[in-house]
């Protein structure tokens, strides 16, 4: 995902008039430029970056929507509504299926040795921001079995 993109959809969502989803879009441009500065990438901030920062936030909605009261249903829809914008956005991730078979493929002599640290360690490396840390994780733990 490239952060011009992410300015023209919020444009196009102030143009329809759609707040809900201008905001989450705001919010997600708001998360890239920071990072962005943080980084010392300010003028040309790569896609790796972007990608990153979005499942960050995906996170964070999907943290918010789960820790909310059931009584509170107003919130619980708008975060909803943020959560599902968001997820439009992030990159798709590798199924547990994708995950296994690539280790697999990949890693077979370090599976070999049955230390789950040290294929965590070179799987994590290769898979960051393909596949969510913890299907990795479960992954390698019946793997070592």
């Amino acid at each position: 995902m490239e952060l011009e993109q992410l300015r023209s959809d919020m444009v196009a969502a102030m143009k329809a008039r759609d707040k809900d989803r201008k905001d989450a879009i705001s919010s997600l441009v708001s998360a890239v430029k920071k990072v962005a500065i943080d980084e010392g990438c300010r003028e040309d901030v790569p896609a790796e970056l972007v990608d990153r920062v979005i499942i960050k936030e995906l996170k964070t909605a999907k943290e918010q929507l789960d820790t909310c009261p059931a009584d509170r249903e107003n919130l619980k829809t708008e975060y909803r509504k943020r959560y599902d914008v968001i997820a439009e956005y992030a990159p798709k991730m590798m199924s547990p299926e994708e995950v296994k078979q690539y280790i697999e493929e990949n890693f077979a002599d370090l599976l070999a040795t049955k230390n789950k640290g040290q294929i965590m360690k070179a799987v994590m490396g290769v898979l960051k921001g393909k596949a969510d840390g913890k299907v990795i994780n479960e992954t390698v733990a019946g793997l070592c079995k």
